[in-house]
């Protein structure tokens, strides 16, 4: 494979950048020129005609002096390079080379799009790694030293292996649960040995110990909220989740779906509506009768959201849509809300009376000004790409030194995002899942990012590594979205013709929580070599629990593959059948590559009735009293406070060339 590189100037606002540089690089910057380099991968060469299409496809159609097959960047100064990271293809990349293939240019495999910087005078390596900082997001991309030659890692498949719990007792999985980043508490560490050394009497492999770790997550479970409540020494009738369910069982009223499911509903109306006559094919649009119920949904994104604000704000809101098309046997989207709680913002010039400058936060998060700025950007940009109007929300920042000392802020992030929709009332209920039927994932390939979000997202902030967490967060392609969008509303379409059994959308943990959830209790087989990769370096690890996006897994039966497969094409979705239900309550991952078996396991011991946690929780009294704030000054100008809005935007690397606004 080869690697071709064109340029491209880039329209960016200089100006801002420069002032960007000079206050937090160095004041002796006087010029900064800026380039997109677009390296293309191919299989094989282009003919000369293929060449001028690619020419024509990436180059402006009024600007041709602006493009050209060598770097605009000459002369003295320092070259810098930054561009997504070799690991996975960006959304950008998908949708480029999907024109690319429509255009007949089939022998492209991969067009990545990065960003050089011309900065005048030389910069020192440490000022070069301050302006390196604010132009680039360390999660989603890094550094280029050298113009690329390949798109290959450094990765290799981690192979699986047993855990020798049987040998080493407890101490091999206190050691896994260490170096996986598995959130492990006593109480799971005890019954998880248990499980294997008297019960299923073997050892557990590292993909079976990351499946529990991510199924059973707090996130995905909630064992706090479900556990039994200890407040001074006397356990509680009612543990949370309990107290908050008693008000529907109280008044369920027109209440269709409620604490369970992906979202929400409500009985709603009777509505006429217009359908195509021919689902699937070109036909035109007609009335139709229908009774739809009204859906809402919400959920937070807190972690990704504080250690990537950008992309964990845009996956926050696609995984939240994928709630709502998750809802029953297929729902619509409408619109969305979306909301944010931080810390204390420091903006700078604007010191407000109660911001302590001696407080301190984690390394590996963003600060709040960066995350009310950065997340809220995210969110809107997901939404715009998807086509659903994000249509209100609120944002709240606090911190404060309590007079019992006592610190409360929120450091860990609250990325909430919301969603209404609607469902047809006829596909209300999932089918119960029964042998022979198709296990199906569409939506995105699998790539190496979201391993571990469930158990990251469980941990309190800064129990885990660094490096872990960033691995834990994913990225997002709205347009892949909107096509997985477009194959659902065909299905719910249909009405009673609907092929779709059961749907559920894909979140932390991947496939080894969105596949056992649903086929539970029946069970499946399923083989880990059929689900779509986008990259072929992958483990079965990584296959198996990466929280890759815009995915869903539905069940099929076999009679309505046929229509599920002319449904796919139709809309270019990537789907697989990648295993059939059971029946026998064995959920089982085989790897048709070497046969073997990494993950065999009783749905009833890792998700059914577990025993129930104990959530100690200490009532203690607050003293309150008036905080010590000092008067604010005099309404300041318009013009000030536009100029304050500015330098924060600045301050939290809000410039136009920052990933998300190039």
């Amino acid at each position: 494979m080869s690697l071709k590189h064109f340029f491209r100037i880039s329209p960016t606002q200089q100006h801002t950048l420069l002032q960007l540089s000079q206050q937090h690089v160095s004041a002796h910057i006087h010029d900064i020129e800026t380039e997109y380099c677009f390296n293309v991968q191919t299989d094989s060469p282009l003919s000369s005609d293929q060449h001028n299409r690619l020419i024509y496809l990436l180059s402006e159609t009024f600007e041709a002096d602006r493009f050209a097959e060598q770097s605009f960047l000459t002369g003295p100064g320092t070259i810098l390079e930054v561009g997504p990271r070799m690991n996975f293809s960006t959304a950008w990349s998908t949708n480029a080379t999907a024109i690319c293939h429509a255009c007949g240019l089939t022998q492209i495999s991969r067009i990545e799009r990065s960003r050089r910087y011309l900065i005048k005078p030389t910069l020192s390596l440490d000022q070069q790694n301050i302006f390196l900082s604010l132009v680039h997001d360390r999660m989603t991309e890094c550094p280029y030293p050298h113009p690329l030659t390949s798109f290959k890692s450094d990765a290799k498949p981690e192979p699986v292996f047993e855990i020798p719990l049987i040998e080493e007792g407890r101490r091999a999985l206190e050691k896994i649960n260490r170096t996986m980043g598995l959130a492990f508490d006593e109480w799971d560490l005890n019954y998880y040995t248990d499980l294997f050394l008297d019960q299923i009497g073997r050892n557990p492999t590292n993909v079976e110990c990351f499946d529990i770790a991510q199924s059973n997550s707090e996130h995905c479970r909630h064992w706090f909220f479900k556990g039994r409540l200890i407040i001074d020494g006397k356990e509680m009738p009612n543990h949370l989740i309990a107290l908050i369910q008693s008000t529907l069982k109280a008044n369920p009223n027109n209440s269709t779906i409620a604490f369970k499911d992906n979202s929400s509903a409500i009985r709603g109306y009777p509505i006429r509506t217009i359908v195509p006559t021919t689902i699937g094919s070109p036909s035109p649009l007609a009335f139709s009768d229908r009774t739809c119920d009204i859906i809402f949904t919400a959920e937070t994104h807190n972690f990704p959201s504080g250690v990537a604000p950008f992309p964990g704000a845009e996956t926050g809101t696609g995984g939240r849509i994928r709630d709502v098309q998750a809802t029953g046997r297929g729902a619509l989207v409408i619109a969305g809300t979306a909301a944010y709680c931080v810390g204390n913002l420091y903006i700078p010039g604007y010191d407000l009376p109660w911001e302590n400058s001696e407080f301190q936060y984690p390394d590996n998060l963003a600060t709040p000004l960066q995350i009310a700025i950065e997340a809220s950007n995210g969110a809107s940009d997901y939404g715009n790409k998807f086509g659903e109007p994000l249509i209100q929300g609120y944002t709240r920042s606090y911190g404060m030194r309590l007079p019992n000392g006592e610190r409360r802020e929120w450091i860990k992030p609250i990325m909430f995002s919301g969603g209404i929709g609607q469902m047809d009332a006829r596909h209300t209920h999932k089918e119960k899942p029964e042998p022979q039927m198709l296990v199906t994932k569409i939506g995105g390939p699998a790539y190496r990012i979201g391993m571990g979000g469930g158990a990251a997202s469980s941990m309190v902030q800064g129990e885990n590594e660094a490096e872990l967490d960033f691995n834990a967060v994913q990225r997002g392609d709205a347009e892949m979205e909107q096509k997985l969008n477009r194959v659902i509303r065909a299905c719910v379409e249909l009405g009673d013709q609907n092929p779709i059994v059961s749907i559920h959308d894909q979140g932390a943990g991947g496939n080894c929580n969105v596949l056992k959830e649903i086929v539970e209790p029946a069970g499946a087989r399923i083989d880990i070599r059929a689900v779509p990769v986008g990259d072929e370096t992958l483990s079965v690890l990584e296959i198996w629990g990466a929280e890759y996006q815009e995915n869903n897994a539905l069940l099929i039966r076999p009679e309505h593959a046929h229509l599920f497969d002319a449904l796919c094409k139709r809309e270019k979705v990537i789907y697989a059948f990648v295993g059939e239900v059971t029946g026998d309550g064995q959920v089982v991952v085989f790897d048709s590559k070497d046969n073997t078996t990494p993950v065999d396991l009783d749905l009833e011991k890792v998700l059914g009735d577990m025993p129930q946690q104990t959530s100690p929780s200490l009532h203690n009294a607050i003293l309150a009293q008036p905080a010590p704030l000092q008067p604010l000054a005099s309404n300041p100008s318009r013009a000030s406070l536009t100029r304050r809005r500015w330098d924060a935007c600045a301050w939290a690397k809000c410039s136009p060339i920052s990933p998300g606004h190039a």
